[in-house]
C-alpha cells in the first residue's frame, strides 16, 4: 500500500498530525474516548472527525447533550466550516417535566426515568440516521444522570455493544467537569486520547495531547503539542530522529571567508551541527549569515529561524555589508521567519523546521538563538532533549545546522544559560578582548568532531565588507579571558579601519 493511501481499516480524523500519532486513525467499528477540560479543543476535533467522514460519503451523527445545535454550527463557522447534510446534529433536550414548576417544587423528578428517556432518544435517532461515525458530547451529562459508577458503567457498555453491532466508529467526549477521577470509560473504550491545556506565567496558553491507550495498535507515545487555529486543530507529532534517515555525501562546505575556513580546517561538513558561543554583540548572527550567503551562492536553499532580532532591522544591517537577505528570500532560495517565543510551542517550532527541510530541501539551517528557544520552553532538561532530537534529525537529512547562544557577561568568566556544547559537532567561541586601548574581538574553534582544525585564536572585525579575519594572535596570552598579556615583539592586529 502506498504511504499516502488511507488504510481502509481506519477512520481518519482529518486532524493534521493526529492520524500520524494514531498510526492511521481510529480503527473502524470501535468506541474511543476524547477527554480534556473545557477549552482544550474536543468539539473542534470531533467536528473535524465527522467532516472527514462526510468527505468520503459516510453518514455522520453528532449527539449533543450540552451544547445547542446553533452553537455547534457557529463553532464550525468560526473555522470556516459549513456542516453539510451528511452531518446530522441531534440535540438531546431536557425532559419537559424539568420545566414544569410543579415538578421542580415537589422534587418528584426521577433520574432513572430521565436516563432511560435520554438513552431511548439517542438510539432512535441512530436508527433513523444509520451513521458510520458518531460523536456523543458529553459523557458528563450521562454520568450525572446515572448517579452511580455501576449504572454509568453499564450504560457505557450498553452503548459500546450497540454501536459495535452496527459498525459505527464512536467518539465519546468527556469534559471532566464531574468526577474527573472516574476512569470507568478508560477500561471500556478501545482507545483514549487526553487533551491538556497549560498556562505559562507569560504568553499564550500551551496545549498538548497524549494517547493513553489504543488496543491492538502501535501508536506514537508521549506528549505532542497542538494548537487551535482558524481552520481547526493542528497537531505537531513529537519528533523522533531515528525514524528519519537519508543517504548523502558528507562533503565539506566553506564559508567563502578564507581565514575562517582555515580556522575550521577547511569548512564544515554536510550533516553536522555548529554551535557559536559568545557574549551579546560579538557577531554570532553574522557568522551564521556568512554560511547562509555562501550556500545560496552555491545554488543551495537555506532556512533561518530568528528569535531575537526584528527582520527589517536584520535585512538593513547585513545589506550594508553586501549581503542581501531580502533578495535571497524573494528568489525563493532562503526561508526566513521571525518567531515569537511567547506564542510558540517547541513542537510547533520543530514542525516548522521540518517543513523547511522537507519542503524546500534546505541544506543550511540557522537557529538564532537558543536563548529565544529556551524562552519558549523554560524547562532546561526538556530543552536539551528537544534540541538533541532536532539536531539528530537535521544531521540525518544532510543539513548543516548553525545554533547561536548568547552567554551572560561581556569579558572574563561567562556562563551560558544552557549547556549544549556536547551536542554540537563543532563549537566556535567568540570573545571580546582589550588590547592597546581598544575593544577587539577574537574567534577560536574549541571543538570539531569531524576533522582537524586550527588551535589558534584569530582576531576578527565587522565592517562595511562584512566579516574580516586576521592572522593567529601568537603574540598574546589570555585573549579568551578578555584581558590578554602582550608577549611578542609586534602586534599582528587588524587595523581600526578594518575592525
Amino acid at each position: 500500500m502506498d504511504a499516502n493511501t488511507p488504510d481502509s481499516r481506519y477512520a481518519q480524523t482529518g486532524v493534521s498530525g493526529l492520524d500520524d500519532i494514531l498510526a492511521g486513525g481510529l480503527s473502524k467499528g470501535n468506541v474511543f474516548l476524547l477527554e480534556g477540560s473545557p477549552g482544550t479543543g474536543k468539539t473542534t476535533i470531533a467536528l473535524r472527525f465527522l467532516m472527514a467522514g462526510a468527505e468520503v460519503g459516510e453518514p455522520c451523527l453528532y449527539i449533543t447533550l450540552s451544547e445547542t445545535a446553533p452553537e455547534l454550527r457557529k463553532s464550525a463557522l468560526s473555522h470556516g466550516w459549513t456542516l453539510g447534510d451528511e452531518i446530522s446534529i441531534f440535540e438531546v433536550s431536557p425532559s419537559e417535566s424539568l420545566l414544569d414548576p410543579e415538578q421542580q417544587q415537589t422534587l418528584l423528578y426521577s433520574s432513572d426515568l430521565e436516563l432511560g428517556e435520554t438513552t431511548q432518544a439517542i438510539l432512535e435517532e441512530f436508527e433513523r440516521v444509520k451513521p458510520l461515525r458518531v460523536v456523543i458530547d458529553s459523557l458528563s451529562e450521562i454520568r450525572l444522570l446515572a448517579q452511580s459508577s455501576l449504572r454509568y458503567r453499564r450504560q457505557i457498555l450498553a452503548f459500546k455493544h450497540y454501536f459495535a453491532g452496527r459498525d459505527a466508529t464512536v467518539l465519546l467526549l468527556d469534559d471532566m467537569t464531574s468526577e474527573a477521577s472516574d476512569k470507568t470509560v478508560h477500561s471500556v473504550a478501545h482507545g483514549v486520547i487526553k487533551l491538556e491545556e497549560m498556562s505559562p506565567q507569560y504568553g499564550a496558553e500551551r496545549r498538548r495531547l497524549r494517547v493513553l491507550k489504543y488496543r491492538g495498535q502501535k501508536f506514537r507515545g508521549g506528549y505532542h503539542d497542538f494548537a487551535i487555529k482558524r481552520g481547526g486543530v493542528a497537531v505537531y507529532p513529537r519528533l523522533v530522529a531515528g525514524e528519519h534517515r537519508t543517504s548523502f555525501a558528507r562533503t565539506q562546505m566553506t564559508s567563502d571567508v578564507q581565514e575562517l575556513d582555515a580556522l575550521l580546517g577547511g569548512g564544515v561538513e554536510q550533516g553536522s551541527s555548529t554551535l557559536i558561543l559568545g557574549p551579546a554583540g560579538t557577531g554570532k548572527s553574522l557568522f551564521t549569515i556568512q554560511f547562509v550567503a555562501a550556500a545560496v551562492r552555491r545554488g543551495e536553499n537555506a532556512a533561518m529561524f530568528v528569535f531575537d532580532e526584528e527582520l527589517g532591522l536584520l535585512f538593513e544591517r547585513v545589506r550594508a555589508m553586501g549581503i542581501d537577505l531580502q533578495a535571497m528570500k524573494e528568489a525563493g532560495s532562503l526561508h526566513i521567519e521571525q518567531l515569537d517565543a511567547a506564542e510558540l510551542s517547541p513542537g510547533e517550532f520543530a514542525h516548522r523546521v521540518r517543513e523547511s527541510v522537507d519542503g524546500m530541501q534546505a541544506k543550511t539551517v540557522v537557529i538564532d538563538s537558543l536563548n529565544g528557544y529556551q524562552a519558549a520552553m523554560p524547562e532546561e532538561n526538556a530543552l536539551v532533549l528537544h534540541i538533541h532530537e532536532l539536531l539528530q534529525y537535521l544531521n540525518r537529512q544532510g543539513a548543516k545546522t548553525f545554533l547561536t547562544v548568547a552567554q551572560h557577561g561581556l569579558v572574563g568568566d561567562m556562563k551560558a544559560p544552557v549547556d549544549v556544547t556536547y551536542l554540537a559537532d563543532t563549537v566556535i567561541l567568540l570573545r571580546y578582548f582589550e588590547a592597546f586601548g581598544r575593544v577587539r574581538r577574537a574567534v577560536s574553534v574549541i571543538k570539531k568532531r569531524t576533522g582537524a582544525h586550527e588551535e589558534s585564536i584569530r582576531e576578527f572585525g565587522i565592517g562595511l565588507n562584512g566579516l574580516t579575519l586576521g592572522g593567529p594572535l601568537e603574540d598574546f596570552q589570555g585573549v579568551l579571558r578578555g584581558v590578554p598579556t602582550f608577549v611578542g615583539n609586534s602586534a599582528p592586529l587588524l587595523t581600526p579601519k578594518q575592525g
